[in-house]
C-alpha cells in the first residue's frame, strides 16, 4: 500500500477528529430530556450583543451548529445562508431569533447535514483551498486561512459541547449517553 500525501493524510485526520467532535455534541443534543431544552447552562447575562436565549441549552446547540455551517462554507456572513427553518440575518441578533426554540428535530437533521458538509469538505479540501484567507467582523478584522478557520471551528464545536455534556450531568443523565469519542464515528468501524 503507497503511503498517502501528507496533505491527504493531515485532511483525514482533521476530519476524523472535527467528526468525533460532532458526534460528541449529537450525543448531547439526543441525550437531552425535554425538561431541559429550554433551561439555561449558566446563570449569567448574555455576553454584549447577544440574545438573552443565548445560555438556554438549545440556543447554545443552534449557536455551535451555525457557526459549525458558516465557517465551514468559508463565505462572508452576508452571503451565507442557513438552511429552512434557521433565520435569516445577522447571526445571533435579537432579530435572527425564532418566535419559539427550535426543535430537537429541527437541530439534530441541521447537525446531520452539516456533519456531512463537513466530512465531504475537509476531505476533498486542497491546499489552495486550505489557503484562502477569510475575516469576519465580529473578529476585529482579522484574517486567517480556510484551515486555521476550521481549527478554531473544531475548538468552539468542542467548548460548547463540553458545556451541554456538563449541564445534561449535573441534570443526572447518564454518562454513557454522553461518551467520549475519539474519531468520527464511520471511521471506527475500519
Amino acid at each position: 500500500m503507497a503511503e498517502q500525501p501528507i496533505n491527504t493524510m493531515f485532511y483525514t485526520a482533521l476530519w476524523r477528529q472535527f467528526g468525533a467532535a460532532v458526534d460528541m455534541l449529537e450525543n448531547a443534543l439526543l441525550a437531552c430530556p425535554d425538561a431541559l431544552w429550554s433551561e439555561r447552562l449558566w446563570s449569567g447575562p448574555p455576553p454584549e450583543g447577544f440574545p438573552p436565549q443565548f445560555a438556554e441549552f438549545w440556543y447554545v446547540t443552534f449557536h455551535t451548529l451555525i457557526f459549525f455551517d458558516l465557517y465551514l462554507s468559508g463565505v462572508p456572513e452576508e452571503d451565507f445562508t442557513p438552511p429552512a427553518p434557521f433565520a435569516q440575518g445577522d447571526i445571533d441578533s435579537v432579530d435572527a431569533l425564532p418566535e419559539r426554540p427550535y426543535s430537537k428535530e429541527e437541530l439534530h437533521a441541521y447537525l446531520t447535514k452539516t456533519r456531512q458538509k463537513c466530512r465531504t469538505r475537509l476531505l476533498q479540501l486542497s491546499d489552495e483551498q486550505a489557503r484562502q484567507v477569510i475575516s469576519y467582523p465580529w473578529m476585529k478584522e482579522r484574517s486567517m486561512s480556510y484551515l486555521e478557520w476550521q481549527l478554531l471551528t473544531l475548538r468552539h464545536v468542542q467548548e460548547h459541547t463540553a458545556q451541554l455534556s456538563l449541564f445534561l450531568g449535573q441534570h443526572g443523565i447518564s454518562g454513557e449517553a454522553l461518551d467520549w469519542v475519539p474519531w468520527a464515528k464511520e471511521e471506527a468501524a475500519s
